[in-house]
């Protein structure tokens, strides 16, 4: 077996902005813009783990939560984000989760994921009749099977 070694130019302007729109298109493709609900700072909460293992596995990742702060690259912001978003993973448990029905499917998302501890069967109806699709499941579990 012979190795042939071919010599390497510097990426030029034109070839980096192309490598940036495959990027950027490879993103769109494949990655789900998710919205984490009950978002934390604190690292024993799931949600912040959500977050953490969203961001390695590339996720652009929006989080809404009771309180501002930090999680990765990540900040938590205490009003729903008016953007457009995939996915909505939940973990606000069923009892606080009445006003937050509405503007979440306003939203549009094409799934909300109930964590465990969330499942909410108004909500899920809701969800359903306005063509989510809706799922009973873990996300640090989807992530880490390639379920997600």
């Amino acid at each position: 077996m012979y190795l042939t070694l071919i010599p390497c130019r510097k990426p030029d302007l034109e070839s980096k902005f192309a490598m940036a729109l495959h990027d950027e298109f490879l993103t769109a493709l494949f990655m789900k813009k998710t919205l984490v609900v009950g978002a934390s700072t604190n690292p024993e909460r799931y949600a912040y783990k959500a977050i953490h293992l969203l961001r390695s596995n590339q996720h652009p990742v929006l989080a809404f939560g009771l309180k501002t702060g930090q999680v990765a690259d990540v900040t938590i912001q205490t009003e729903i984000p008016q953007e457009s978003i995939d996915t909505i993973t939940l973990y606000v448990g069923p009892d606080r989760q009445g006003e937050l029905i509405a503007p979440l499917l306003a939203l549009s998302p094409k799934r909300i994921i109930f964590n465990p501890g969330t499942e909410n069967p108004v909500f899920i109806e809701q969800a359903r009749l306005a063509g989510v699709e809706t799922e009973i499941a873990c996300t640090l579990v989807l992530l880490s099977t390639g379920a997600y």
